[in-house]
């Protein structure tokens, strides 16, 4: 079946659907959106929250790659995923510089956990886990733009440091330090947690 196809374990479409693809051949561009579509709303609502832009800047992410996927190097160092997910970050990244513009004298953050409970053995196990995804989505969200974007690639879509260099036009060397501070941030929230907790 067309939905399955080009599937390689790797996760990326393989070299013949994306050819396709880049021809602008309907079927396989729906199992390029349906194939990729998850982790591009997963990428989203982690840098803008849970909200209804998402959904608009999912449908603006593909029409923009389907537009640009002719010219895309399928033979090139980047991965089909990557070069995906930088245009989502981007959008991403443009709609908080709006959100900085228009609420300057606001610090409000959407805390949304976007993780999906797990089963858990006892009821206070849950709510320990809930409340430490609860801890994690809030230290995630009050990272500044630039860091909780390099975060969010780095820990959620394993990009490696070069690719969150490339995919928000920023030096590597700037990247590390985000990475650091972000983390470093992250660290202390989660400390901060755990004291409260005991």
């Amino acid at each position: 079946m067309l939905a399955t196809e080009g599937r390689p374990q790797g996760g990326e479409l393989d070299p013949e659907l994306v050819a396709r693809c880049q021809a602008h051949d309907s079927a396989a561009l729906r199992v390029f959106v349906e194939h990729y579509q998850r982790a591009v709303f997963a990428l989203l609502s982690r840098i803008i929250g849970r909200c209804a832009e998402v959904e608009d800047l999912a449908q603006e992410t593909f029409l923009r790659a389907i537009r640009a996927l002719p010219g895309f190097d399928a033979g090139g160092r980047a991965r089909l995923s990557t070069w995906l997910l930088t245009i989502a970050t981007r959008l991403a990244l443009d709609v908080c510089r709006k959100r900085t513009r228009e609420r300057r004298w606001s610090l409000a953050v959407d805390h949304t956990s976007t993780e999906t409970p797990e089963p858990a053995a006892t009821p206070e196990r849950e709510v320990q886990r809930a409340e430490l995804r609860g801890a994690i989505a809030s230290a995630v969200a009050e990272l500044p733009d630039d860091q909780r974007a390099a975060f969010v690639l780095a820990e959620f879509h394993g990009f490696a440091i070069e690719d969150i260099a490339s995919a928000l036009q920023s030096p590597e060397s700037t990247i590390k330090t985000r990475l650091f501070r972000a983390r470093a941030k992250l660290s202390r929230a989660l400390a901060q947690h755990r004291g409260d907790g005991e």
